[in-house]
């Protein structure tokens, strides 16, 4: 694709992403892409709900309803957009990002982030072991023949979600203090907090849209344009942060019972659990998977990252622990899993 400039661009043009919307705005991350977007107060924020939905947006946010089963509902709420997130739960129809890619050509949206927020998309292997691909490549797929451009946000596990959740996530029972190692429990990999992501999704569209001229160096959203968009918050293991946990806590190791289990007979496991039907046993492999140390989790050394050019801050550790901690205790995992088990 030839590179486009700003200069060449027709009247009216104004370099800048100003109308965004957002499917699953109410979620766990596309809550604070919303959130982040508003902040910088150069965003008009619309979330794309289904009819019916009770869910929690920010304030600021604008509510268009739709019927996934009615085009042309979702087309309307589209119309006047230039970007579109789309953040579903692992739970939804397989058809909605297809019924959302569609629709958003038809309203004249130019940019799609399709449902992402994982693993290394460029991985070819970690994809197709992890179950990730077919859903991935289709969505990129699917953007690419609407004629629109896609960025592929890539930020593994969320950190503060993965730490708290239980065994099968990231190996910790917190509230029984328990922690499960893979292999030795020192092979670090990306990781990513709610909150950067969101920070990544508004930073990158606060650039400029594509560069003034053959002169301008400065970073633009068209640099990302049907490309992966790689950030981070952390590179660690899972002894990384049993370590941080002990600060949070004030424990030690010693007041925790920690088991040991082989990434691979893990995964396998995962997969056997899930082919009953049960989601449990697709966080067991997916996350095994990642932890596999031939250093498929660590993008960063392979792909390097986009936190720089965005302008992402260097976060907390401990912080972030210390959230995922209040969230074990008040019961999150519990919540989360049984939605998880119901499916």
């Amino acid at each position: 694709m030839s590179i486009k400039y700003a200069k060449d661009q027709p009247a009216g043009f104004t370099n800048r992403i100003e109308n965004v919307a957002i499917v699953g705005a109410g979620g766990q991350v596309g809550k604070h892409i919303a959130e982040e977007l508003l902040k910088t107060g150069k965003h008009n924020v619309t979330a794309i709900t289904r009819f019916g939905s009770d869910s929690e947006l920010a304030a600021g946010v604008k509510v268009v309803q739709v019927d996934y089963d009615d085009e042309q509902t979702i087309v309307d709420a589209l119309k006047g957009q230039q970007f579109l997130f789309i953040s579903l739960a692992v739970t939804a129809p397989k058809d909605t990002q297809a019924k959302l890619i569609a629709a958003a050509a038809k309203a004249g949206v130019s940019w799609i982030m399709p449902n992402s927020y994982g693993l290394d998309l460029a991985n070819k292997e970690v994809m197709k072991d992890t179950l990730g691909a077919p859903a991935a490549e289709a969505g990129v797929a699917a953007v690419e023949k609407a004629g629109l451009s896609w960025v592929y946000m890539t930020c593994s596990f969320w950190y503060e979600y993965s730490l708290s959740m239980g065994d099968s996530w990231y190996g910790f029972d917190i509230p029984n203090k328990k922690v499960t190692f893979f292999d030795d429990g020192k092979t670090r990999i990306n990781t990513s907090t709610w909150r950067q992501c969101g920070r990544a999704a508004a930073h990158l569209l606060s650039l400029k849209e594509l560069p003034d001229d053959e002169n301008d160096q400065s970073p633009t959203v068209s640099q990302w344009r049907n490309k992966g968009l790689y950030i981070s918050s952390f590179l660690a293991s899972q002894r990384d942060m049993l370590d941080s946990l002990n600060r949070v806590l004030g424990t030690t190791d010693g007041d925790w019972q920690i088991e040991y289990e082989p990434s691979d007979v893990r995964y396998k496991r995962g997969l056997q659990i899930f082919q009953t039907g049960n989601l449990v046993g697709f966080a067991l492999a997916l996350y095994s998977r990642a932890f596999y140390p031939n250093g498929d989790g660590n993008y960063e050394a392979k792909q390097g990252l986009a936190n720089k050019a965005l302008g992402l801050p260097e976060e907390d550790f401990d912080e972030a622990t210390k959230l995922a901690v209040e969230m074990a205790e008040e019961g999150f995992a519990a919540r989360r899993a049984a939605t998880l088990t119901k499916h």
